[in-house]
Order: C-alpha cells, then sequence, then structure tokens
C-alpha cells in the first residue's frame, strides 16, 4: 500500500513538474515572440523614420551600433546579479519586460535623433538582460533536451519576426510609425504583469532554497570556464553570426526602398518572408541537433547562408529575389538557438548566467561593429558590397564550426 501511495505521490510530482515546465517554456517563447514582433516592426518603419527625421544610413547604422554596444555592457553585469539571485528570475523578467515597453514609448515619442537613440538603448539593455535568464531557465528545466527547448523558444522570435513585418507593413497604410509604436508597446506592458505568475520559480532551485553558489565560488566557476578555448571558438561563430543577421535586418529594409522600390507593405511581406520557414525549420533543427550533434545541423546552415548571400548580391531581382529570400528564411534564424545550445552545453547550470554575460559582451562588441561598417558601404555603393562582406563572414564561421571540436556537461 505505501509503495502504490509513493507511485502515485511521485507520479503526480512528476505531472505537476512537466505542467511547470510547460508554462515556463510557453510564458518564455511568447516574451520573445513579443520582443522580435517589435524588433521587426522597427525595421519596417527604418524608410519612414529616415525621412521624418533627416537621418543618413550611417546614421541609421549607428542607432544599431549603440543598440549592440548597450546589449553587451549590460549582459556582464547582468549575468552575474542573475546568477547571485537566481530565486527572482521571475521579477527580473517581468521588470525587464516593463522596461522594454518603456523604451518602445520613448522611440514613439522621439523628437530628435539623440532621444531616438537613447529609447533603442532603454529596450537593448532590457532585451539583453531579459534574454540572460529566458535561456538558463530553458537550458536547467529542459537539460535533456537543450536544442529543442532552445528551438522551441526560437520558433517565438520566428513568430514575431513574421507576424511584426507584415502587420506594420498593413497598419503604416493607415497610421504612422510613432502611432504603430505607441500602440504596440501596450502589450509588454501586458506581458510583464503576466510574467510574475508564470515564471515563479524557475530556474536552479531546491527545497525553496536557491541553488547558485556564494559570489567568490561563481566568479572562480565563471574564470575557469572563461578559460576554455572552445567556448571562445563557439561565441567567435556566434559574433560572425550575429553580424550578417545585424547587417541583413539593418539594411535588407533599405535596399527593398531604395533600389527596389518596394512600398511599406511589400517590405513587410519580404522580411516576414525572410522568418516565416523558420518556424517550421528551427524545432526540427533543434531536434536534430539533440540527436546527430550541433555541428552536424549548424555547419550546412552557415555554408548555405554564405551561398544565398552572394546569390543575393548577384541575382536579387525581380522574381530571384523573393526566392532568395525565402530560402535565407530556412536558414538564416534556425542556426542561433542551436549555438545557444552549443554554448549551453559547455557552461552547464551553476554560473550559466554570468558565463553568458560575459560570452554575449565580446558577442554584441562584434555585431555592433557591423551596421556601421556595412552602413558606410550602403550609403556609397549599394547594397552589393554588404553582401559580399555577409558571404565572407558566414563562409568564415562555417570553417571554424567545422574545424571545432565541441564538448558537453552532463545532463
Amino acid at each position: 500500500m505505501s509503495r502504490a501511495l509513493e507511485s502515485t505521490t511521485i507520479a503526480a510530482a512528476e505531472r505537476e513538474l512537466a505542467v511547470h515546465n510547460g508554462v515556463v517554456l510557453a510564458g518564455i517563447t511568447a516574451g520573445h515572440a513579443v520582443s522580435h514582433f517589435l524588433h521587426q516592426s522597427f525595421l519596417v518603419m527604418l524608410p519612414a523614420l529616415r525621412d521624418a527625421l533627416g537621418i543618413d544610413a550611417v546614421q541609421i547604422g549607428a542607432i544599431m551600433t549603440a543598440r549592440e554596444f548597450a546589449s553587451g555592457l549590460s549582459s556582464v553585469p547582468g549575468g552575474i546579479l542573475c546568477d547571485r539571485f537566481s530565486r527572482q528570475w521571475g521579477r527580473v523578467m517581468a521588470l525587464c519586460m516593463a522596461a522594454f515597453a518603456l523604451g518602445w514609448v520613448a522611440v514613439a515619442l522621439s523628437a530628435n535623433y539623440y532621444v531616438l537613440v537613447l529609447g533603442m538603448i532603454i529596450v537593448s539593455v532590457s532585451a539583453s538582460i531579459w534574454h540572460l535568464p529566458s535561456m538558463a531557465a530553458l537550458s536547467y528545466h529542459f537539460a535533456r533536451r537543450r536544442g529543442t527547448a532552445l528551438a522551441i523558444h526560437g520558433v517565438g522570435g520566428n513568430i514575431g519576426d513574421v507576424l511584426g513585418p507584415v502587420a506594420t507593413g498593413l497598419t503604416l497604410t493607415y497610421l504612422t510609425w510613432r502611432g504603430v509604436l505607441s500602440i504596440y508597446a501596450v502589450v509588454p506592458l501586458l506581458l510583464a504583469l503576466g510574467s510574475l505568475w508564470a515564471f515563479r520559480g524557475i530556474g536552479p532551485q531546491e527545497n525553496g532554497l536557491s541553488r547558485s553558489p556564494g559570489l567568490g565560488m561563481q566568479l572562480r566557476q565563471s574564470v575557469h570556464l572563461l578559460r576554455n578555448p572552445i567556448l571562445w571558438r563557439v561565441n567567435l561563430i556566434f559574433g560572425l553570426r550575429g553580424m550578417c543577421y545585424q547587417i541583413y535586418t539593418t539594411f535588407l529594409p533599405l535596399f527593398l526602398a531604395d533600389e527596389v522600390g518596394f512600398g511599406a507593405k511589400e517590405i513587410g511581406f519580404h522580411l516576414g518572408l525572410l522568418f516565416v520557414i523558420g518556424i517550421v525549420a528551427s524545432p526540427l533543427m533543434g531536434y536534430a541537433s539533440d540527436r546527430v550533434g550541433r555541428k552536424a545541423v549548424v555547419v550546412p546552415t552557415l555554408l548555405s547562408s554564405a551561398v544565398l548571400s552572394l546569390a543575393l548580391a548577384l541575382f536579387g531581382q525581380g522574381p530571384a529575389l523573393t526566392v532568395i529570400i525565402a530560402l535565407l528564411g530556412l536558414v538564416l534564424r534556425s542556426d542561433y538557438s542551436i549555438l545557444s545550445a552549443a554554448a549551453l552545453d559547455i557552461v552547464g547550470h551553476d554560473v550559466a548566467t554570468t558565463t553568458l554575460g560575459v560570452l554575449s559582451f565580446s558577442r554584441f562588441v562584434m555585431a555592433a561593429s557591423a551596421p556601421l561598417i556595412a552602413g558606410a558601404m550602403y550609403e556609397r555603393w549599394g547594397m552589393d558590397p554588404p553582401l559580399y562582406l555577409v558571404t565572407v563572414l558566414f563562409a568564415l564561421a562555417g570553417v571554424l564550426l567545422a574545424t571545432t571540436r565541441l564538448t558537453h556537461q552532463p545532463a
């Protein structure tokens, strides 16, 4: 009888844990979707914003550079604090989502270029810190299915990437970009309230007590991990891929407006097309990476991205433009979650956000340089030179990963 009671108790506990983990995954994925919805919506607004404020491509590149630097600088102290206070991850994520909304309100109300940059910095800092405990929590709760869980998290981003440009392209025919952003900012405020309930007790806790080490041990463990050359090699690959992504998301809307002659609806459609296939591809690739390994999945995506970027430079006109962008959508976002899983495979749980924060800083610094370089190229020669740069960076990332021997912490 006691054994039956014990079995029933264990089964009930397992069901409760499964439901809790499902709520965590759903909530974090929803937050990721909202974040990407707003970011991609902003990209559709760039041509109108540029004309309204009288700024050029280099200044637009500087906005993205400021955003990346702010994300990188905040990720180091943010990572340390998130590891130190792991029992408060839910509140931290709710606060970040609220700040994210206020940052977009500042962007919507910006009267000049400098207020616009300040608003983007607030958006970037809150999004950067939010990502640290969210990804670490998924890594912890789904240790044996890390690639799959992070890929589902990535699907949320892909859904936002698709719906944001399409919805905004349509809405801009009726409202100004300021009006659209003011309305959109309400959603993350509501999500911040929901986060307080959905993210209770997430992260490495046991019997109500945080499992995080003391500050001294936390820093020593982080330093030990950061001496791992494989981790830095993965981070370099991540940084190269981030540079490519920043160039695409910053200058593809301008290219479609300036050189192709598209309006807001067409730009929104093509930016949505860039991400829609990833909704299906990302979870499949994440599952495959759990089964056959990260390299076997990501190396082909990086090399395919290089080939498609070159094709876009050479043949990106007419129907071929739409086809190439759709094919890019198959690979451009799908590798992010798997590379994150590869880094978390090495990092483990105890100091995940501290280590990820330090790595994010170096990665964001790399990504921050890309919009400035590409902006100068675009202003002088158009879109082809930035696409040639992206081709080289993707190819280099693919070769580096192909020659890297990845390691894995026990689940």
